[in-house]
């Protein structure tokens, strides 16, 4: 009896020295920072974050190429993710118009960005988003993400979506614009509003995320880095 359970013991002991099992062993605790990391992408900025794809150029209305660099204020710095065919963007379109024109006099930085895919959704191709501009007398910034990548980076997945950051481009309020998308004069909570006031008085947002309500980002496909333009028979 005792020699058998010495030759178990030697057996066991052989398989957890054997390099294959050693080899998954090292497999899976690569593979639990992997998912955490797909996960922390999955969730987003927190409150606190940096802003990220700062640098990255996107064509405005205007014709312009701008980046976040470019129209960060000395007080703050607010990105809006919305567009043109969306029930919810249109809803609250005249109030972003409206304060994002007054805050931007209170040098906040502010940029409305457009991550839908044109194709599918034809409203939203730059041409239109002139239209819009003009009709709507947007004062600030309205850019296209022509591979959807910016808003990827964010985390964003609704129109409209609101990313406030304070002086130092981290992150103070994500959310909603207000508590009621259908009418302005129903409004209880002004959630942007509010975060705004507090970024200029350099203190933190009390209420500082709400959950974003509208349509869902219509993202372009998802580009590989080493993915190249497909050759057509056009000369």
């Amino acid at each position: 009896m005792e020699f058998r359970l010495l030759n178990l013991a030697v057996v066991a002991a052989a398989l957890l020295a054997s390099p294959a099992l050693a080899d998954d062993t090292k497999k899976d605790e690569r593979a639990a920072p992997a998912r955490e990391k797909k996960d922390e992408k999955k969730r987003g900025l927190a409150i606190g974050d940096a802003a990220p794809t700062t640098d990255v150029k996107m064509e405005n209305v205007d014709g312009r190429k701008l980046s976040i660099d470019d129209i960060k204020g000395k007080k703050g710095t607010l990105v809006i993710f919305t567009c043109n065919h969306c029930p919810a963007a249109k809803a609250w379109e005249d109030r972003i118009a409206a304060l994002t024109s007054e805050y931007m006099k209170k040098d906040v930085g502010v940029i409305l960005v457009n991550s839908n895919d044109e194709v599918e959704y034809p409203e939203d191709s730059l041409e239109n988003m002139k239209v819009r501009a003009r009709e709507k007398k947007f004062e600030v910034p309205y850019v296209v993400d022509a591979t959807s990548d910016v808003a990827r980076a964010f985390g964003a997945s609704k129109t409209p979506e609101v990313f406030l950051f304070d002086a130092e481009l981290k992150l103070a309020f994500h959310g909603a614009v207000d508590d009621n998308m259908k009418s302005a004069d129903a409004v209880k909570e002004k959630y942007l509003v509010n975060a705004l006031e507090s970024v200029l008085k350099g203190e933190k947002v009390a209420k500082a995320e709400v959950p974003a309500a509208g349509c869902g980002i219509k993202f372009r496909a998802e580009k590989k880095k080493d993915e190249t333009p497909a050759r057509t028979n056009e000369g």
